[in-house]
């Protein structure tokens, strides 16, 4: 697990995972997990950038692998949409 300051600080995330990020956290919204089929369809990025994203993601404790799905990790900033 990642500690917790490095959770706080967006800005060490590449732009790709920004937008991988933030659409698996519009999914989440809706209680869905996301995809990576879903996430390349929504962002436009191909499907193996997705997965790079996603693994970094998860590594970094951002994300959390769910079945063939991710979900949100621990984070403290709020999200609205």
């Amino acid at each position: 697990m990642p500690d917790e300051k490095s959770l706080q600080d967006a800005q060490e995330m590449t732009s790709a995972e920004m937008t991988v990020y933030e659409a698996v956290a519009a999914l989440n919204v809706k209680e869905q997990a996301a995809t990576v089929a879903e996430i390349a369809g929504m962002t436009g990025l191909p499907e193996d950038d997705v997965r790079r994203c996603l693994d970094d993601l998860a590594a970094g404790g951002r994300l959390v692998p769910e079945g063939g799905a991710y979900l949100l990790g621990d984070h403290d900033w709020g999200l609205e949409y």
